[in-house]
């Protein structure tokens, strides 16, 4: 539903603890594709992420950790996509490229983790313009219009992902925010890296 929306907070948004270095992030990563094999893939989807051997591991029972993402980013690559946007990403987020380039099967609603050269302004992609078009249209929704205009958009399928440049803490993370266009409530969490454990967390709950 489109309408007048105020950002929301809940407590579980506050994920301690900022994954700062790329090989923090390769070991979270593992632990997150080992956990989304287990909790979320359907027998189908994991025909198409493991293969043989891995299956048959699963099947008795046994650890798994697949690798969802993609190589890691060349720092030139990240240093060209930063240029592009007239930005340096956030510590967390460029961490994540050098581990990286980009993620897929992510729990919730966003396709994955664009990789570093398809980052881009929401406003100036396809699906972020005309959402961004649709709520200016819309009296009440003026805080959300500037939040999608200054924001990139890191990850979008049915929701989106945003990080806020202007929104910086003192650990140089910007704010991150998940936001469900049928819903209109923006999610605020105090940095990329919080964002992405917010839906391991919630697989975590989902597997007790």
């Amino acid at each position: 539903m489109i309408g007048m929306s105020e950002t929301t907070e809940p407590e579980e948004t506050e994920v301690a603890g900022v994954l700062a270095t790329p090989e923090e992030w390769r070991v979270f990563l593992e632990r997150y594709g080992e956990l989304y094999v287990k909790v979320r893939a359907d027998d189908d989807e994991l025909v198409d992420l493991l293969d043989d051997d891995q299956l048959e591991a699963l099947d008795q029972g046994e650890r798994v950790e697949p690798w969802l993402g993609e190589a890691a980013a060349r720092e030139e690559a990240l240093m060209a996509s930063e240029e592009r946007l007239g930005v340096r990403f956030p510590p967390s987020l460029r961490a994540f490229f050098l581990a990286s380039d980009g993620w897929t099967h992510l729990d919730g609603w966003v396709d994955g983790v664009h990789p570093c050269g398809s980052v881009v302004w929401m406003r100036d992609s396809e699906a972020g313009g005309r959402v961004t078009d649709t709520y200016d249209s819309i009296p009440g929704n003026e805080d959300d219009v500037q939040l999608f205009r200054r924001s990139i958009e890191i990850a979008r399928g049915e929701d989106f992902w945003l990080l806020d440049p202007t929104d910086v803490g003192p650990d140089g993370e910007w704010a991150a925010y998940e936001f469900a266009p049928k819903y209109g409530n923006p999610t605020k969490y105090p940095s990329f890296s919080a964002l992405i454990r917010s839906g391991y967390e919630s697989m975590e709950e989902d597997e007790d």
